[in-house]
C-alpha cells in the first residue's frame, strides 16, 4: 500500500490552485489508504483536509448515524406529541394596522355579540314570482331562524320585481370554525324548509367567511400530496436512479412537517397572526428550498466521488464547498422574509416569520441530516449511474452546459443584448398591472355565497347583502344625519348598540367594487370626519384600506429587501461590481415575470386585476430565491477562477452547475405552481408569477445573461477583488 504524500513547500491542487504548505504527512490521505486499502493518486493540500470540526463530526464514521437519525426521530416525535400551534383568530388578523376600517372593527369588539356577523338568506323563484302563500311560509321560516329587521309583512323583504326575497339572520361571532358551523346548520335548515318552486341560498359576510374556510378543508393535505409527488417525479428524472431520490425526499418531507410545527409554535408563542394559507405557502417554500439545497449537495458529492475513493473524504469536501453557498443563500432568504415583519397586515407579518423559520429548518436538514444520511450508504445509492474514481468531473465533461458556455463565450455581447431585449419586451406588461380583486373574484371556483350575492344584486340594491358599517361613540342620530347627506348613500339603518358604541348599517348605491362605491365610502368618511371616534368599516371600506396598506408595504419593504440582498452579496463576494450586476439581473427577472404574468392573467385566465399582496410576495420570493441561483453560480465561479482565471473560471462554473441549478429551478417553479391546487386566486397568482420568474432566471438569466456579463467585464466583474491563476 502506497500513499502519495507531498512534503514540498508548494504544489498545485487538482483544481489548479497553487497552495503553500509546510512539510508533513497528510493524515486524511493516510487514513483513507489504511481504511480502504486503496492507492491515492491525487495530490491534496493539507489545508483541504482541515474541515470545520462540526463538519467533521457530522459525517464522521462513528457519529454520522446520530446526525442522520436523531433529528428525524425528534421531528417525528414533535409531530406526534406537540402538533402545530394554535391561536384564536380575530377579525383584525387581516386588516392593516391603524387604518379607518381597522379602527372600526376594533370598536365593534365592544358591541354585543348578537348581530356582529350576519348571513343573508336569499330565496328565488324558479319560475315567475313569489306568490303570497309562499311569502307567508318564508316569514315563518325566517322567524324560526331568528331573522332580524322587518318588511311590511314580516322579517322577509321581497324585491320589486317579485322574483326574489331576503332575510337577515344573525350569526354568533366566534372563531372561523364556529361561524362555518353556524352557516352550515343554516344552509341545512334552509334545504329542509324551502317551499316548492323556490331555491334557497345563504350569502352575506358570515357565509363568505364560511366558504373561505371551506376552501382550505383538506387543502393543506392535497397541497402536500401534490407537492411531494411533483418533487418525487422531478428527482427521479434528475438522478435517473430508482433509489437515490428517496433519500432527499424523505429528509425534505420530514423537514417540512417539522417546519410547520416549529413555525406555528413560534407564531403562537409570540401571538403573531397567521391564516389558513400560511402553512400551505410555508410547505411549498420548505420543499422548494430544501430540495434545491439537496440537489446542490448531492451534485457536488457525486463529483467528489469521481476524485476520491473514500466517500467520507468526498463528503467532507462536498459539504464544505456546498455549505458556503447554502448558508449564504439561506441567510439572504431569511433576512428577506423577516422584512415582512414591517408589514401593517398581521397575517403578512406571520407569513414572513413562519417562512423564515421554515428556511432555517430546510437548511439545517440539508446541511446536517442529509449529508450524514447519504454518507452512511455506499456508492451503490447512485445506481445505475454509480460514480467511479477517475471519471471526468462535470467541469471537464463535454456536456450540454459546456457547449452553452462556449457559445456564449464566442459572442457574449450578442447574447447579453438579446437577453436584455427579451426581458424588456416581457416587462412592458408591468406598466398595465392593476391591483384589487373584487370579492367575487377571490375564488377560482365560485362558492354559494358569491353566486347568491350576484343573483341578489339583480333584484335588490347592490350594497344590501354586505352594508358599510359606521361605528361610533358619538350620538348615533347625529352620525346618521351626517351619513344620510353623503353622496352615494341609498339608505341608513340602525344597528346594534352597547357599551357606549353604536353601529349604523349603510347601503351604498354603487355596485360593490365599483368606482361609485369607492366614492361613496370617501364621501361618508368626509361627512363623519369631525365626529369623535367615528370610523367607517365593512368589506368595501376594508378593500380601500387594504390597497392603501399594500402600497405602504411596497414602499417600505421592497427597497429594504433589495438593500439586504445587495449587502449579503457584497459580504459574500467581497466585490462591488458583481453584486450590482446580480441584483440588476434579478430585478429584470421580476419585471419580466410580472409583465408576462399580467398578460396571462388578463388574457387566457380572464382576471381583471392582481390581488393586493401579489406584487410584494412575488418580489420577495423572486428576489430572495432568484438570487440563490446566482449565489450557487458565482461562488463556484470564484472557486474556479482562483486556478483558471475569471474567464475560464466562469465557463467552468457554468459547466459544473448548469445541470443542477436548472434542475433546481424547474423543481422550484413546479412546486410554486402547485399553489394553484388551492382554489384561492391570490395563491394561484403568486404561484404563477414565481413559476414564470424562476424559469426565466434559471433557463435564461443565469444561463446566458450572468455568464455573458462576467465575460464582457472580465476581471472588472470581481472588482475590487483580485481573482486569477
Amino acid at each position: 500500500m502506497v500513499c502519495l504524500i507531498r512534503t514540498a513547500d508548494s504544489t498545485r491542487s487538482r483544481s489548479g490552485t497553487r497552495r503553500e504548505r509546510g512539510s508533513g504527512t497528510c493524515l486524511t490521505c493516510l487514513a483513507s489508504c489504511y481504511l480502504n486499502q486503496s492507492y491515492v493518486a491525487e495530490e491534496h493540500a493539507v489545508s483541504d483536509h482541515r474541515p470545520h470540526p462540526v463538519t467533521s463530526l457530522i459525517i464522521a464514521r462513528r457519529t454520522a448515524w446520530l446526525f442522520a437519525f436523531l433529528p428525524l426521530v425528534a421531528a417525528v416525535l414533535g409531530l406526534v406529541l406537540l402538533g402545530e400551534g394554535e391561536r384564536d383568530r380575530t377579525p383584525l388578523d387581516q386588516l392593516p394596522r391603524d387604518l379607518d376600517s381597522t379602527l372600526a372593527t376594533e370598536l365593534e369588539q365592544r358591541l354585543p355579540d348578537e348581530g356582529s356577523s350576519t348571513a343573508v338568506v336569499l330565496w328565488t323563484a324558479d319560475e315567475g314570482t313569489i306568490d303570497r302563500g309562499a311569502l307567508e311560509e318564508l316569514n315563518t321560516v325566517a322567524k324560526d331562524l331568528g331573522a332580524v329587521g322587518a318588511g311590511p309583512q314580516g322579517p322577509v323583504s321581497v324585491a320589486e320585481d317579485g322574483t326574489a326575497a331576503i332575510a337577515v339572520v344573525p350569526v354568533a361571532s366566534g372563531s372561523a370554525t364556529d361561524v362555518s358551523d353556524e352557516v352550515a346548520d343554516l344552509r341545512s335548515e334552509l334545504d329542509d324548509t324551502v317551499p316548492d318552486g323556490l331555491t334557497a341560498q345563504a350569502t352575506g359576510p358570515a357565509a363568505v367567511q364560511a366558504d373561505l374556510s371551506a376552501v382550505f378543508e383538506g387543502a393543506n393535505f392535497r397541497l402536500l400530496a401534490v407537492t411531494a409527488s411533483v418533487v418525487a417525479l422531478l428527482l427521479v428524472i434528475t438522478y435517473r436512479s430508482p433509489i437515490l431520490w428517496v433519500i432527499p425526499l424523505l429528509v425534505v418531507g420530514i423537514a417540512d412537517r417539522f417546519a410547520a410545527i416549529a413555525a406555528t409554535q413560534v407564531l403562537a408563542a409570540f401571538d403573531v397572526a397567521w391564516d389558513e394559507s400560511t402553512v400551505g405557502i410555508l410547505s411549498v417554500l420548505v420543499f422548494g428550498a430544501g430540495t434545491n439545497y439537496a440537489l446542490l449537495l448531492i451534485s457536488r458529492y457525486r463529483d467528489e466521488l469521481r476524485h476520491v475513493e473514500d466517500r467520507y473524504a468526498a463528503m467532507t469536501t462536498a459539504l464544505a464547498r456546498t455549505a458556503e453557498a447554502v448558508l449564504a443563500s439561506a441567510t439572504t432568504v431569511v433576512l428577506g422574509l423577516l422584512t415582512l415583519l414591517l408589514s401593517v397586515v398581521p397575517t403578512t407579518r406571520g407569513l414572513g416569520l413562519a417562512c423564515a423559520v421554515g428556511v432555517v429548518v430546510a437548511a439545517f436538514f440539508a446541511l446536517v441530516v442529509l449529508p450524514a444520511l447519504l454518507v452512511l450508504f455506499g456508492r451503490w445509492i447512485f445506481w445505475p449511474k454509480v460514480p467511479r474514481t477517475g471519471q471526468a468531473a462535470l467541469v471537464d465533461m463535454d456536456s450540454f452546459w459546456h457547449r452553452v458556455g462556449d457559445r456564449v463565450a464566442r459572442r457574449p455581447a450578442v447574447f447579453a443584448t438579446g437577453t436584455i431585449a427579451l426581458l424588456a419586451a416581457l416587462s412592458i406588461g408591468l406598466f398595465g398591472v392593476s391591483t384589487g380583486l373584487d370579492q367575487d373574484e377571490q375564488f377560482l371556483d365560485e362558492p354559494e355565497a358569491i353566486s347568491a350575492a350576484n343573483r341578489l344584486a339583480e333584484s335588490f340594491p347592490a350594497g344590501l347583502t354586505d352594508p358599510t358599517r359606521v361605528v361610533t361613540t358619538a350620538d348615533p342620530q347625529e352620525v346618521a344625519r351626517a351619513v344620510e347627506g353623503a353622496e352615494g348613500v341609498a339608505q341608513v339603518q340602525p344597528g346594534p348598540e352597547g357599551d357606549g358604541v353604536a353601529q349604523l348599517n349603510v347601503v351604498l348605491e354603487g355596485e360593490p367594487g365599483s368606482e361609485e362605491a369607492e366614492n361613496g365610502i370617501t364621501a361618508i368618511r368626509d361627512a363623519v370626519d369631525g365626529l369623535d371616534d367615528t370610523y367607517v368599516g365593512g368589506t368595501e371600506a376594508s378593500a380601500i384600506d387594504a390597497r392603501e396598506g399594500a402600497a405602504r408595504d411596497r414602499i417600505v419593504i421592497l427597497p429594504l429587501i433589495l438593500g439586504l440582498v445587495l449587502a449579503a452579496l457584497l459580504i459574500l463576494l467581497r466585490s462591488i461590481v458583481a453584486p450590482l450586476v446580480l441584483v440588476a439581473t434579478v430585478l429584470g427577472t421580476y419585471a419580466a415575470s410580472m409583465g408576462a404574468a399580467w398578460w396571462l392573467f388578463t388574457g387566457p385566465l380572464g382576471f381583471s386585476a392582481l390581488d393586493e399582496s401579489v406584487p410584494l410576495l412575488a418580489f420577495l420570493f423572486l428576489v430572495a430565491l432568484g438570487v440563490d441561483y446566482n449565489i450557487f453560480l458565482v461562488t463556484r465561479a470564484r472557486e474556479e477562477s482562483e486556478g483558471h482565471g475569471p474567464r475560464k473560471g466562469m465557463l467552468r462554473a457554468l459547466a459544473a452547475t448548469g445541470g443542477v441549478i436548472t434542475s433546481a429551478g424547474i423543481l422550484l417553479a413546479a412546486v410554486f405552481a402547485v399553489l394553484g391546487v388551492l382554489p384561492l386566486v391570490v395563491l394561484a397568482q403568486v404561484g404563477t408569477v414565481i413559476c414564470i420568474g424562476v424559469l426565466l432566471d434559471t433557463l435564461l438569466v443565469r444561463t446566458v445573461l450572468v455568464p455573458a456579463a462576467a465575460l464582457i467585464l472580465g476581471e472588472k466583474f470581481w472588482w475590487p477583488r483580485k481573482v486569477g491563476a
